[in-house]
């Protein structure tokens, strides 16, 4: 079992679902980011006064897999969140010890589905 955490561009997260969808991977979670990495952020004005914004928007997609869904998963956030610039995001992979569906009581990859 493993977990798949990616950061990408907000604008990317539907053709992401999509290409998710069509590698029948289902089950994720999206949360709301804040982040910067190669991009540095950007220099914005208010009122006179100029301003550093290092902090960029991104989202975050929390994904448990198991095995034999690993590369199909990966392929898939590469596929919908590429644009080739700099700030598409990362991805990254972990072992994922345990799993177990609270209202079943399941536990290892049937509690994943």
């Amino acid at each position: 079992m493993k977990l798949i955490i990616t950061y990408i561009q907000p604008h990317k997260l539907q053709d992401v679902k999509k290409a998710l969808y069509k590698a029948e991977v289902y089950k994720m979670s999206v949360t709301n980011a804040l982040g910067c990495g190669e991009q540095h952020g950007y220099e914005e004005s208010y009122r006179g006064i100029k301003f550093e914004v290092n902090l960029l928007k991104k989202v975050r997609i929390e994904i448990a897999v198991n095995r034999d869904f690993v590369e199909k998963t990966i392929e898939a956030i590469i596929e919908g969140a590429r644009t080739e610039q700099i700030g598409d995001g990362k991805i990254f992979v972990l072992d994922l010890n345990e799993c177990i569906r609270i209202r079943t009581g399941e536990r290892g990859q049937m509690a994943i589905g």
